[in-house]
Parts: structure tokens; sequence; C-alpha cells
């Protein structure tokens, strides 16, 4: 009884946390309330009349909800990256970060399973996938693998970071023995919910774009990219906006761990094109619509190189030793690090596995403005979450928030 108490009282204490601010705070979530208002008015156009209000077809079939989710899979595994440096090595150095990238992981799965629901085309047919009233199809489809991975993740990064801080909240220090077989245990599920999303593809025999062997590594470094960038630039806002001290060589370190993975994700993306370029056969047509074109069909091209360039651009920045210690630099190249992988791995993956079809035809896609408001939505709706959680657990780390009996 006592600890429902406690547990009321910490909810009670979180509303009054996060219904109060400055001004630039309550524009910030009145903001996003908006940008889901019309993503929430978009997504009632397209329960009403279907996936037809969207860019995609039979020819394409998965476009800017599958993208957004594949990419969100890498964000959210990247909190490893925090997770394991802080719990398992005992860097003090990563524990200031640690709770935050843990929350932005959170809001990364929220948001996946919302475009999932999304691609669906409603809320309506889930059922499919509950076992013994759908079909669930366990152990042999991929999908549901996938299911059981992201929620296992999101109950790992739930679980654990809300133990700790309900600890912090009472006064207490978090028992170690609680909590570090779920954090031994989350790294290992970190990896392989993004290899589990990447066997989703290659396991689509007449997709010859996604039979790849370096599929899945590929997916682990550029998440482990995008993801450590996105928590530098937030990080950056928290320590400018709020009373939360984040040190320079916490970010540096992360900085260190975004150069490796670029690195390593160009070094792969240059065997990647070797493969398809240099001895081409015909199933490297994908590859070929992708950044050259085919007949005429020019789509993605802006996009692709679009990314390439900011990816090697923020790589290059990345790698020099000064210009990375260079904070405004930084930030820069995390920026566009972000968007380059946030590109590459949607347009530039997802699309072009379609194209052309199995019988030759090119059926180009192109995201129409319901599409659009949806995924503003959701990304809004995985901002306001991760703005909500911050705040909390600032709150209670800084000891403004405690527990009175």
């Amino acid at each position: 009884m006592k600890q429902l108490k406690v547990f009321g009282s910490l909810v009670k204490d979180s509303v009054d946390v996060i219904t109060k601010g400055s001004k630039t705070y309550h524009v910030w979530m009145a903001f996003l309330t908006l940008v889901m208002l019309i993503g929430m008015y978009c997504y009632s156009i397209q329960l009403e009349h279907g996936l037809s209000v969207t860019g995609m077809t039979d020819r394409v079939s998965w476009g800017l909800y599958i993208s957004n989710f594949t990419f969100l899979v890498g964000v959210a595994a990247a909190a490893v990256m925090l997770v394991m440096p802080t719990y398992v090595l005992k860097d003090i150095d990563f524990k200031q970060a640690v709770l935050i990238g843990e929350g932005l992981a959170v809001a990364a799965l929220i948001m996946c399973l919302a475009f999932v629901i999304a691609d669906m085309g409603g809320p309506s047919v889930l059922w499919h996938m509950i076992p013994g009233i759908g079909v669930f199809n366990f152990p042999n489809s991929m999908l549901t693998w996938d299911v059981i991975v992201l929620n296992g993740y999101l109950f790992l990064n739930i679980t654990i970071p809300f133990y700790i801080l309900f600890r912090h909240y009472q006064g207490k220090e978090a028992k170690a023995n609680v909590y570090v077989p779920g954090v031994i245990l989350s790294v290992f599920w970190a990896v392989g919910i993004h290899l589990v999303t990447a066997f989703l593809y290659q396991g689509l025999q007449a997709r010859p774009f996604w039979n790849n062997a370096l599929l899945g590594p590929r997916f682990l470094a550029s998440a482990f990219a995008a993801g450590p960038a996105l928590i530098i630039l937030v990080l950056a806002i928290i320590r400018t906006f709020t009373a939360f001290k984040i040190e320079d060589k916490t970010i540096k370190k992360i900085a260190m761990v975004v150069t490796v993975a670029a690195q390593i994700n160009i070094i792969m993306l240059v065997s990647e094109l070797f493969k398809e370029f240099y001895a081409p056969t015909h199933h490297s047509e994908s590859a070929y619509y992708l950044f050259f074109g085919l007949d005429g069909k020019t789509a993605l091209l802006p996009w692709i190189w679009t990314a390439i360039s900011l990816n090697v651009l923020a790589t290059v920045l990345l790698t020099f030793h000064k210009l990375r210690n260079n904070f405004k630099v930084l930030f820069f190249a995390c920026s566009i690090l972000f968007i380059a992988i946030w590109i590459e791995k949607g347009f530039g993956l997802i699309v072009p596995g379609f194209i052309p079809g199995p019988y030759g035809k090119i059926a180009e896609y192109t995201p129409t403005g319901i599409e659009i408001g949806v995924t503003l939505g959701i990304w809004a709706l995985g901002a306001l979450i991760f703005t909500m959680l911050a705040k909390t657990a600032i709150s209670i780390e800084t000891g403004k928030l405690r527990y009175k009996k």
C-alpha cells in the first residue's frame, strides 16, 4: 500500500511538473499539440477513405510510414550506446545522459508502433496480430518476431528508468542487483530489434535490392550514428533551457561514438555500391533506379544524392578532432547526419525495393499531403511524449521533485 501511495504521489507531482513551465515551454507544447491535431485530422480522412488517399499502390505498398518506422527502430536501438557504458562499464561521464537516451528510446518506439498502425490502415485490423484470436504465425513470420522484440524493448526501456527514477523520487539509491540484469538484457535486445527488422526485408526473395548480407550490420551502423547524433542535439537543447547540467566531456564522448559509427556506415555504403555497379546484373536495376534513374523515372535521385552528400560532409567534419570539438560544427554535423540517414533508410531503402516490380514495371511513389500530415502528427506525438518524460526525469534528478511524506 505504501508503494502505491508513493506511485500516486509521483503521478500527481509529474502532472504538476509537465503542466507548468516557461513561456517558451508552453509555446513548444502548444505547437506540438497543433501538429498532432492536424495529423489526427489527416488520419481521420485515411480512416474514412482507406489507404487510397496515400501515395501507396499495389506496386509500392510501403512508403513514408514504413520508412519512418525503419528509421525510428534505429533511433530506439541507439540508447544502448549510453546504457552499456553507464550501467555495464561504469563510465560516469555517460550517466548524465543515459536517462535522456532511454526516454528518447521510449518515444521512438511509441512512434514506431504508431507508424505500423497507420500503415495497416487503422487500429481495427490489429486483432489479426493477437495470439489465439488472429493469425500470429509465430515463429514462422518475421513480422511476429518484430512485434515481440519491439514491445519487449519498449517494456525494458519503460521499467528500468521508472525503477531508478521511482527510487530517486523517494530520496533512495536504486539497487543495482534489481536493474542491472534488465540492463544487460536490453543491450542484446537493442541489437536484436534492428537485426530482426533487417531480416524482415532480407527474407523477401522477390525484392533483390534487400537481399544483401550487409543490410543488418549497416542498419546497426546507421542507427548508432543517427541515434546518438539526435541525443547530442537534445542534450544541447536541455542544457540550454534547463538547470540540468550536461558536461562538455559527456557530449564529446557521445560524439566519438557518432564518428566511428558514421565512418563504418560510409565504408559499408561504398561496399554496397561496388557490389551493385562493378559487375551489375538484372538484380541491380533497383539500385540503378535509385542512383541514376530508369527509363526517365528519376523521382528518388535528388533524395539519395542529397543524403550521400550530407552523409559524407558530416562524416568528414566529425573525423577531424578540432572540428568535432567545436560545438557549433558538431551540432551542425549531427543535424545533417541525422537528416542524411533519415533519407537513406527511408526513401533510399524502402521505396526502391519495390521499383521496378517483379515484371519490370516502373511505378514511382510520391507521398500525398495526407501521408505527410499523419507522419508529422506522429513525430509531434513522439516529441510531446519525450518532452514530458524528460521534464519529469530532470525534475527528479535535480532534486526538485521529491516525495513528501
